[in-house]
């Protein structure tokens, strides 16, 4: 059988890799992606062999359109000329489309319904949705997939990407062996869904006053927003591209910041002390707050009295109770081949 696998984020790529080990025994697969800097990076710190295809459509409507159709019109040729048996995707628009156009079995994995326009855009198009058992299946289908089509599995997507050996020994932006490691990420500014107005530079400033005396470091997204966040903090913290493979970056880190998505999840399930600003409101985030695996807080004041309390105790309850719930989850990738041998 032949599958391809259209791959768009760094998430959805660590995802993919037990895909490939497990399907490309008995299959050949082609995993595509498009021009996007930490996909890329990744990639290459994964040895991941990945074929690009168009790019990132920036932040605006008009630029995301253009840049949809773009590489829909490239992949095309592409994909007809592989001619594939099968379809995965993490809700790619253009995987959506295009194999619905092409008349070919599409299966797909999401655990973002409040990424309204990729939602809208795919899932009427598509057969089957698999889903973390943490989300009703009707945060689903009122976007037009049947329920009867939708399967889920018990457990949520960074028990997948957590698990993942480290093959990265890159030097860390850490320097200071005697400070504690701060690691704060920045949210997602350019997803369609990214509309709050952010929080990140007040709670940034907010830690940086509080614990100068510590190895701040605050990971980027795209190059205008690191410039900026580098005028905000000038020496007083580092401000990184993401350009390390992250689980290498946690295993080192005392406490994690984050906007409540891929690298939240990832932090608390491995029991690293995780605060989530919740920058994109969303049910995997719920989810770990409610099993008191991330502490939710968006007063940076607040945030910085956490970090205090969580340097003055043992993070080695965040790692027994993190251990706990991860025993209890199912391999997603284990129901991902039942449907493909149906």
């Amino acid at each position: 059988m032949k599958i391809w696998i259209d791959i768009l984020t760094p998430k959805q790529l660590l995802f993919s890799e037990p895909i490939i080990e497990k399907l490309g025994k008995k299959n050949k697969i082609l995993c595509t992606s498009r021009v996007y800097d930490e996909v890329s990076k990744l990639a290459k710190i994964r040895d991941f062999d990945l074929v690009l295809v168009g790019k990132h459509g920036g932040n605006s409507r008009e630029t995301k359109l253009e840049s949809s159709i773009d590489r829909m019109k490239k992949l095309t040729k592409k994909i007809e000329a592989f001619s594939p048996d099968l379809v995965i995707s993490y809700c790619s628009p253009e995987a959506a489309r295009i194999s619905f156009g092409l008349g070919i079995r599409h299966i797909a994995f999401c655990d973002s319904p409040h990424a309204n326009a990729v939602m809208r855009l795919t899932l009427p198009l598509i057969q089957k949705l698999l889903i973390p058992y943490t989300i009703p299946k009707k945060e689903f289908s009122k976007y037009g997939i049947d329920e009867k089509n939708i399967i889920t599995y018990k457990a949520i997507d960074a028990v997948v990407t957590s698990k993942r050996k480290i093959n990265q020994r890159k030097s860390l932006p850490f320097k200071d062996k005697k400070r504690k490691n701060i690691l704060i990420r920045v949210e997602e500014e350019q997803a369609s869904y990214a509309s709050k107005p952010s929080k990140i530079i007040s709670i940034i400033k907010q830690i940086i006053n509080d614990h100068n005396k510590e190895n701040i470091v605050i990971l980027g997204r795209y190059t205008d927003q690191i410039q900026n966040l580098q005028k905000v903090v000038g020496k007083k913290a580092k401000v990184v591209k993401m350009s390390f493979d992250g689980k290498h970056l946690l295993e080192n880190t005392h406490v994690f910041i984050g906007s409540g998505g891929t690298m939240t999840a990832e932090s608390a399930l491995m029991g690293i002390p995780t605060i989530s600003y919740n920058a994109v409101s969303n049910i995997i985030e719920n989810f770990l707050v409610k099993n008191h695996l991330v502490k939710r807080e968006t007063n940076p004041k607040l945030i910085s009295n956490q970090i205090n309390k969580i340097f003055e105790s043992s993070n080695k309850v965040s790692q027994k109770r993190a251990k706990k719930i991860v025993n209890q989850m199912e391999d997603p990738i284990q129901k991902l081949i039942k449907i493909t041998s149906d």
